[in-house]
């Protein structure tokens, strides 16, 4: 299991897990639903206590790796196979152009 702390600009928004059966699963942190409720990461995932889930990477994240030549440094630098895309958007993402970063999460850093 890979999991990542979501950021909006410095505030924590929520976690991304990645389950041992490659669901993966995206909630708000109690936190960020109080203070922020109507302040959405994307369109389709609105705030909410509910979380959710998916077979593969929800697009918006998806969208944070990048593409082209720096996809191909990025790959090449730190030995990660381009259908990884847990793995690219841990180790891609935690300075991305907009208002939302990744942040990866050992295993206990959550609870």
């Amino acid at each position: 299991m890979r999991q990542a702390l979501i950021k909006y600009n410095t505030v924590d928004a929520g976690i991304l897990t990645e389950t041992d059966q490659g669901t993966y699963i995206f909630d708000y942190l109690p936190a960020y639903i109080e203070r922020y409720p109507n302040q959405f990461i994307t369109f389709q995932m609105p705030v909410g206590k509910h979380g959710y889930q998916s077979k593969r990477l929800f697009p918006f994240f998806d969208g944070l790796i990048p593409e082209g030549w720096l996809l191909n440094i990025a790959t090449d630098s730190w030995k990660i196979n381009q259908n990884d895309r847990m793995g690219l958007l841990l180790a891609c993402c935690q300075n991305c152009i907009g208002a939302v970063s990744v942040h990866p999460l050992k295993q206990n850093e959550n609870e």
